[in-house]
């Protein structure tokens, strides 16, 4: 039986965090300086729902991409992540990073809710398809978005708004989380952690979803992605993993670089 609480205690497992977020912090406000921009954004009645939308110099892609934070949906926001943004607006695509409410203030199923709502916001505003991406929770949230019905968010929405998903050391069977610290804020059930993880909804068929994760994550952030990627693939959905260098806080670093392969992919989801 894996001890869960160690597993998942990703600030334990890399001490560096505490240099590592403060940097990012640091290189989203440089972007933000010379970046072509709008932030804050409103999609819903609360400061936290917004996006930051980060536009490139020449638009190559035919999807927006929709980038999702991490935090264990209890931490972090749209400010720690305007450079994630760069690389993609290096290679011509346009990305919107969405903020929401955190636990224990609201629910998992509330911030999937939001995350809905954002993703019909740009969809209205744009007319394009979008590719959801996030990291950690983020990951969660974006193969949340994936497998949404969306004519049952809202008549006038297309059934699969939502095209493709890239996944970084993501978050899929929330069920594991019950044993944990982590649960404390979040509040889940065992039932309602399998509600609410996209492994058990049925599989988008059709649609792509990449599930990378870091070389140095734990065992159980590889399992997550696996067998995500397992269980999908015999549902139909255009299915790839890869192991990418990298501890949970630094495997997303090469969203920052146009040249990045991690960027070259996710730019690729977006029709660039």
């Amino acid at each position: 039986m894996p001890d869960y609480e160690s597993e998942y205690n990703n600030r334990a497992r890399v001490p560096e965090y505490v240099e590592i977020i403060p940097g990012w912090a640091r290189d989203a406000e440089a972007y933000r300086a010379v970046a072509s921009c709008e932030l804050g954004v409103p999609y819903g009645p609360t400061p936290r729902q917004h996006y930051d939308l980060f536009r490139p110099q020449e638009m190559k892609a035919d999807a927006l991409a929709v980038f999702f934070h991490g935090g264990y949906w209890q931490a972090l926001d749209p400010s720690y992540f305007s450079h994630m943004a760069r690389g993609l607006n290096e290679r011509g695509v346009a990305v919107a990073i969405a903020g929401y409410e955190l636990c224990p203030a609201v629910t998992i199923s509330d911030i999937i809710g939001q995350c809905r709502y954002v993703c019909a916001d740009l969809y209205r505003r744009f007319q394009l398809p979008l590719v959801a991406y996030g990291h950690s929770a983020g990951g969660h949230l974006a193969a949340c978005m994936l497998a949404t019905d969306w004519t049952s968010v809202a008549e006038n929405l297309p059934r699969r708004l939502i095209r493709a998903g890239y996944g970084i050391s993501g978050l899929y069977n929330l069920k594991p989380l019950t044993e944990t610290s982590i649960n404390t804020a979040l509040g889940l059930s065992f039932e309602d952690a399998e509600r609410q993880s996209p492994f058990f909804w049925p599989a988008p068929h059709r649609l792509a979803f990449d599930a990378v994760v870091g070389a140095d994550e734990s065992g159980e952030y590889h399992r997550q992605s696996r067998r995500l990627v397992d269980a999908w693939g015999l549902g139909g959905v255009v299915t790839r993993y890869e192991e990418l260098p990298g501890n949970h806080f630094t495997v997303i670093a090469p969203l920052a670089d146009g040249d990045s392969a991690m960027s070259r992919r996710v730019a690729e989801l977006c029709g660039a």
